[in-house]
């Protein structure tokens, strides 16, 4: 029986073996799918984890319970060898051993991005699973009870700070999201007032939010900041050593919560740890139907999608673009990649992937958002109702 193996169960990954379940013949092929979480995150809804507003099981899919045919693998590929055409795996528990593939399908993922400013790894909080976005939710509950108790003063303060590195989706919504709980969460704690709560949001670039216009954008500043936050454009975190936040733009401060969130990174594996082709970003050459390799030199029985795959986007003006890292791209990628496994393995003919973007939507805060569709740009309540539905 033909083995494919799916590298990572993120969105493209549990996407493609789903419909892979739904497509292969009896006895036609095994699929196996090898990842350290028995679970997909929905990352979309991880700010809104952070504020409570959804609950940490909603934000997650169990692998066992939708994959029924499919062999899960708990643990970490370390290495890719396509000349031997095997993988090694790092288990949960136990000693690293290879598997072999006829297929291989690498949909690892990206990891968060992170530089060498002192007292990052010590200090910060990602937000990339549901562990992470719960442990911030807690961070600032835990804070406001400690700080209730203290008289005004320099560690009240430090304990009601936080920051937020990157203005992304991700470190944007996130923000936002955390800000709505905070301020909910005064009505319950009458010895505090806003005039405590100390937020700040830090994007090294001149704009936050880069994937909605310049005008969508400034908007949601000003919607922040007159919320109370702090935006700090064109600003880099300096160092962050024992809490003690330092801005490129003069400005320390003390944060008892800081929060990382500052872009994506290719994945290790793929960038150091295999003989498969990768571009000059770490991400691995991909055609337009999603075999790895170029038009010229496709690599035979392996496919790429998601965030660690340079996927041309077709669908773009733009001469030599890709596709952009997101939800949107990762589960449309998993489905045609699925569907062209099973024609390549039938003899059939496979096609190249093709979607134009349905808009971007944003969430800041329970009941707040904004939905850019082209030149159609919605704010407020709708486009949060659009979000959540």
């Amino acid at each position: 029986m033909r083995e494919i193996l799916i590298v990572g169960g993120g969105y493209a990954g549990f996407y493609t073996a789903w419909r892979l379940e739904k497509k292969l013949r009896t006895g036609e092929a095994r699929v196996t799918v090898v990842d350290p979480r028995p679970y997909m995150t929905y990352q979309p809804f991880l700010p809104e984890v952070t504020a409570g507003s959804v609950e940490a099981r909603h934000a997650a899919v169990s692998l066992r319970r939708h994959l029924r045919r499919t062999r899960l693998i708990a643990g970490s590929v370390t290495e890719i060898r396509n000349a031997d055409r095997t993988v090694t795996v790092r288990p949960v528990n136990g000693p690293d051993h290879q598997l072999r593939y006829d297929t291989l399908v690498v949909t690892a993922g990206a990891v968060t991005r992170t530089f060498p400013i002192p007292g990052l790894a010590q200090q910060a909080i990602g937000l990339k699973h549901v562990e992470e976005a719960v442990a911030v939710r807690d961070r600032l509950m835990t804070a406001f009870d400690q700080a209730a108790s203290l008289p005004p003063g320099a560690e009240r303060q430090r304990l009601l700070t936080v920051t937020f590195v990157g203005g992304g989706f991700s470190g944007v919504e996130g923000f936002g999201e955390l800000l709505s709980l905070a301020s909910a969460m005064l009505k319950s704690y009458p010895e505090l007032s806003m005039d405590d709560l100390s937020f700040h949001l830090v994007e090294a670039r001149g704009r936050i939010l880069p994937e909605v216009g310049d005008k969508p954008g400034a908007w949601v500043v000003s919607s922040l900041e007159r919320r109370g936050a702090h935006v700090h454009l064109n600003t880099q975190l300096v160092s962050a050593a024992d809490g003690h936040v330092v801005l490129s733009d003069g400005k320390e401060f003390d944060s008892a919560l800081i929060v990382w969130t500052a872009g994506n990174a290719s994945n290790p594996v793929v960038h150091n740890h295999t003989d498969l082709p990768v571009d000059e970003r770490g991400l691995l050459v991909v055609r337009a139907d999603l075999r790895v390799g170029t038009e010229s030199e496709p690599v035979p029985d392996v496919w790429a999608a998601g965030d660690d795959a340079a996927v041309p986007d077709l669908a773009s003006p733009v001469p030599g673009a890709h596709t952009v890292p997101n939800a949107q791209h990762a589960v449309r990628q998993g489905k045609r990649l699925a569907k062209n496994i099973v024609a390549d393995l039938r003899g059939g003919r496979v096609r190249d992937y093709r979607h134009s973007s349905l808009g971007v939507v944003a969430t800041l805060g329970l009941g707040r958002g904004i939905f850019q569709y082209k030149r159609i740009v919605i704010k407020g309540l709708p486009a949060w109702l659009m979000h959540r539905g």
